[in-house]
Order: structure tokens, then sequence, then C-alpha cells
């Protein structure tokens, strides 16, 4: 059975705006309280896992390396803490290298793209409203729901075969995500050593190459 490219999901984080090192600072930040032992861990699981969502990020310092499991409402106050930190600065952080052109190259295709964050939802939107590329996307969703589960519901509702699909992403859960729901991945490099045999690029300026070398997308 022949491929086509019919959909790609992208990450939104290091992906299309380069912003991974807001939401470090932001972490660090958050933790300033707490030892620098406590703080490393805090940013290294951060960098390991950065396609999660702040809430998974923040019940598991407080129960792994803090060593007291945090409460509902306190787990609020921290995860609104975090936004104050974040969401203007990733309204105004700068593009991933090649990440407009390529968005902008697919408004005249037939391509489905979908951003799929571990940032929550609303406010994922919101940031790529304030961003004006609400247009650029078929779909933009985030936490809580899982990336797969996200994945998955797409698939099904807009009739995609994973062989079809491709995830465009920058961490190890979402190259996770796209092997679990058979889609193919292609990995932006950031923070993150990627299996052997992973299509790895620098930036977004080479994505073109890497979905053509993928598919004939001659006729997208």
């Amino acid at each position: 059975m022949q491929r086509r490219l019919r959909a790609l999901f992208f990450d939104f984080d290091g992906v299309i705006v380069d912003s991974i090192h807001i939401k470090t600072q932001a972490l660090q930040l958050l933790f300033q309280g707490c030892s620098p032992g406590v703080i490393q861990k805090v940013i290294h699981y951060h960098k390991q896992h950065g396609g999660i969502s702040r809430v998974d990020k923040i019940v598991h310092a407080h129960a792994n390396f803090i060593g007291l499991p945090i409460g509902k409402e306190e787990l609020e106050k921290w995860s609104g803490r975090y936004a104050d930190l974040v969401v203007e600065k990733v309204i105004e952080a700068p593009w991933i290298q090649g990440a407009q052109e390529f968005l902008q190259s697919t408004t005249t295709s037939t391509l489905e793209v979908f951003v799929i964050s571990g940032t929550p939802e609303d406010e994922l939107k919101y940031i790529i409203n304030r961003r004006g590329i609400t247009d650029s996307f078929k779909e933009s969703l985030g936490s809580p729901v899982r990336k797969p589960a996200h994945i998955r519901n797409l698939l099904q509702k807009y009739e995609l075969r994973p062989m079809d699909c491709v995830f465009v992403g920058d961490a190890l859960t979402d190259y996770d995500a796209a092997k679990e729901t058979g889609l193919h991945f292609v990995g932006i490099q950031g923070e993150v050593i990627f299996p052997s045999g992973t299509v790895v690029l620098e930036d977004c300026r080479g994505l073109q190459q890497a979905l053509d070398n993928l598919f004939d997308t001659s006729s997208r």
C-alpha cells in the first residue's frame, strides 16, 4: 500500500518557537527556595521529559526530589506562578529557524497540520492566537490529555493512516508518542539524544527535504 504524506503533528516549544530556555528559567525560579541539588534534579528531569505537562513535572519534583507530595490547591498555585513566568515570554519568543517559512508553505497545500503540546490547552491556544498563527493549524491541542491520546483521536477524526503522518518533535516523549501510535518521526535537535537511526535536524530549515526523503511530496 503506497504511502503519501497527509498530515503533520508538531510539538510547539523547541520545534516551532525557541522557548525551551524560557521554561527552564521559569522552573529555576519556581523552585528557587529549594536546595541547589533539588533544582539540579528538577532541571534535568525537565530537559529529559520536554513533552510532558508542567503539572506532571511539578508533581514529580515534589514527590521524588523534595519528598513531600503536593496537594491540589498548592499545585494550582505553583502551576499559576509558572504560567505567569512564561506566557508573555513565549508569545514574544523567536521562531525556530525555518519554522515560520515552513508553516507558510503549507497554507496552500492539502496537508492537515496539527500542534500537540504539553502546554495546557487553553494557554497554548492563547499563545498561538497572540502570535497570529491560529490559521496555520487544523487543531491545537494540549494537556491534560496526553499526546498519544490526542494523536489517536485525530487519526480517527480525520480518517488518517499513521503511515501517512509525521510527528515533528524535540523530546523523547514526542518520539515515544510517534512510535506508540505508528507515526513517522522527525527530531528537532534540542536537549536529548534520539535513538540511533532517527531522522534528526538542527532546526526546521531542512524539514521539507526530510519529508521529501520519506514521501513523494511532489503532488502535495
